[in-house]
């Protein structure tokens, strides 16, 4: 397993679902951890402090890694947890920085409740998990940062969605999207949309996978925005997302959600 990416989901595995949050903290993170989960504070102590008591009220956990991306210095992670046998469900999405010993430095993440079942009766997390066409990374990511800034930031024109996604094929794992371009076009067209986005701020690719975090609104709220696509022939044939509402600034416990 590549170092990087295994210093990401020991982070996750060995630290939270085994419940070693401290010696987790001590093996896989740098000199610095720099932390945007807003609840939880900059640095190993940080770490320590919000997820002891997070393992002690959660006696049960299943956690299982998804899909994982290495792009350059960046490992994204998609992950499902369950809680105390089902209590609660989660479905995860996590960027991580690296320094030069591959150790973990930077954190971003979204978290959503898990959606057993969408309307084409998909799951957040089922689908393809195999990266393919490692020689069309760079292409890949590029088609989807084009795709965000030319169709779905304000300012561009949602009639080119064709250009990047498959009129044959779109899968959506959203929990209130069916599949097919023509639904999603739909939504995108209307004039009173509520969905805008408004930046990118990390695009990590591997093959036919690129992930985003983006900047969005959501009925004038504002959202941390994760998308997962995947892409065949140049085209994106399967989407995953998860959203998070970014919280007031009082309530921030370091320096915010990006």
């Amino acid at each position: 397993m590549n170092k990087k990416l295994e210093n990401a989901t020991q982070l996750y595995m060995f630290g939270i679902r085994d419940g070693h949050p401290r010696e987790a903290v001590a093996r896989y993170t740098g000199d610095r951890y720099t932390q945007h989960s807003t609840g939880v504070r900059d640095g190993a102590e940080g770490f320590i402090e919000f997820f002891e008591p997070f393992i002690q009220r959660n006696p049960i956990r299943d956690i299982r890694i998804i899909r994982s991306l290495v792009d350059g210095q960046y490992v994204f992670v998609h992950a499902y947890q369950s809680l105390n046998n089902g209590e609660s469900e989660w479905v995860t999405t996590d960027f991580f920085d690296t320094d030069e010993d591959d150790k973990i430095i930077e954190h971003w993440d979204v978290i959503k409740a898990y959606t057993p079942s969408t309307p084409s009766g998909h799951t957040s997390v089922d689908g393809p998990t195999e990266i393919v066409d490692l020689e069309q990374t760079e292409a890949n990511k590029e088609i989807v940062r084009q795709f965000i800034t030319e169709v779905l930031i304000p300012g561009g024109d949602p009639t080119k969605m064709d250009d990047y996604i498959s009129d044959q094929q779109y899968i959506q794992h959203n929990a209130e999207a069916p599949d097919g371009l023509e639904h999603f076009k739909r939504l995108t067209l209307a004039e009173d949309r509520p969905l805008n986005y408004h930046e990118i701020v990390l695009l990590v690719g591997q093959g036919n996978f690129v992930a985003t975090l983006c900047r969005v609104t959501f009925m004038d709220q504002e959202y941390a925005q994760v998308d997962i696509f995947r892409l065949e022939n140049r085209k994106i044939v399967e989407h995953w997302d998860n959203a998070e509402p970014v919280p007031p600034r009082e309530e921030w416990a370091n320096s915010g959600k990006f």
